[in-house]
């Protein structure tokens, strides 16, 4: 790499933090970070944040600052690959050299009718801002883990209110019998009604309306199923799934675009064993090094080592004092170790804390 070479990182998640840190260290790169908000804000904390609990936060425009990176608040509209230009909301544009996509994903709440209109996400700090005051019975829909998590959390920190988990399969049957026998233990324990095996038609004012006729109702719908992520790949003619996810390569480039690195959420990236590695945190910080260090070698005319990508533990919390921790293998696949009560919640906390270090370049 000969003079200054521009890198602009799209998206200051765990995966562009953890990508922008790892370029700012090439020589002669110059690093640029792009996201529409002026905060760091924990997202795997957020079930916290909703039932009022203050979490760490930090300045993008500080933090990246200390390291040399320039940040830009904005929102970017579409690349133009062909002129390596981003266009951003507000008709302006910045150009690159290299790019890392890291856009990250949201709620989807496109599938089930009345969801956009009636439903309130809780996949991102805008999200959880916008959740009316909680009262009476309150709806989760979403059995996954940032359902329970979301469950448990409001059930333990507001024993006032009514809280329902829907879901189509029982709460944490994925895991082992021993962690998900915890969970079910755990929600009856702190009086979360769960209704497993069902199916939400449609959600509306009073409540939701389940496949099978019945009607829930509710004060409060809070969706925690599915994400979705931007249109901005598709829009820009990069090849996509029918989610509209990258594709990549081993070396995480878009297979369309190979002078795109692309990191997190957006990306379907290939996992050990060829199986599809999953969106989290776990799968979004360590794909951001990795895209950084393959863009940097190939800037510096060497081979890229292999992206050994794999996967340790599962963990969910079921409020501040009890969770379940899984050992998996590195294809995710369910290992023998599991951890429950105060002693998973003290691992779980100590796994989010150094997330949240681990992001900040």
């Amino acid at each position: 790499m000969t003079g200054e070479h521009r890198i602009v990182v799209l998206g200051a998640g765990y995966a562009g933090l953890s990508a922008a840190g790892k370029a700012a260290r090439a020589r002669g790169a110059r690093v640029t970070v792009i996201d529409t908000r002026a905060e760091l804000v924990e997202r795997v904390r957020l079930h916290q944040a909703l039932t009022g609990q203050r979490i760490p936060s930090w300045q993008l425009g500080e933090l990246l600052e200390r390291k040399g990176i320039e940040f830009i608040r904005g929102r970017v509209v579409e690349i133009d690959p062909a002129a390596r230009l981003v266009h951003l909301e507000g008709d302006w544009s910045l150009s690159y050299d290299s790019l890392v996509y890291a856009l990250g994903s949201k709620a989807d709440t496109g599938a089930v009718p009345g969801a956009t209109e009636h439903a309130y996400p809780v996949a991102t700090p805008e999200d959880v801002a916008r959740v009316p005051a909680l009262s009476g019975r309150v709806a989760v829909v979403g059995g996954g883990s940032t359902g329970i998590e979301t469950a448990a959390e409001l059930a333990e920190a507001r024993p006032d209110l009514d809280i329902h988990l829907v879901s189509s399969e029982d709460p944490g049957a994925w895991l082992s019998p021993k962690a998900h026998n915890h969970i079910r233990k755990t929600l009856d324990r702190l009086g979360v009604r769960v209704h497993a095996g069902e199916k939400v038609a449609a959600v509306t004012a009073t409540g939701l309306e389940l496949v099978d006729g019945t009607h829930l109702p509710a004060e409060t719908v809070l969706w925690a199923t599915g994400f979705a992520v931007p249109a901005v790949a598709a829009r820009s003619g990069l090849a996509v799934d029918a989610r509209g996810r990258i594709l990549v390569d081993a070396e995480l480039r878009s297979r369309s675009h190979p002078e795109i690195y692309v990191a997190g959420d957006s990306a379907v990236m290939p996992g050990p064993g060829g199986r599809e590695m999953r969106m989290a945190c776990a799968t979004a910080q360590p794909s951001g090094k990795y895209a950084a260090a393959a863009l940097t070698a190939r800037l510096a005319g060497k081979e890229p080592a292999p992206n050994n990508a794999r996967y340790i533990a599962q963990c969910i919390s079921l409020g501040r004092h009890d969770g379940v921790f899984q050992r998996v293998h590195a294809d995710d696949s369910l290992a023998g170790t599991v951890l429950t009560g105060r002693t998973a919640a003290w691992v779980k906390e100590r796994i989010v804390r150094g997330a949240g270090w681990a992001a900040r370049p």
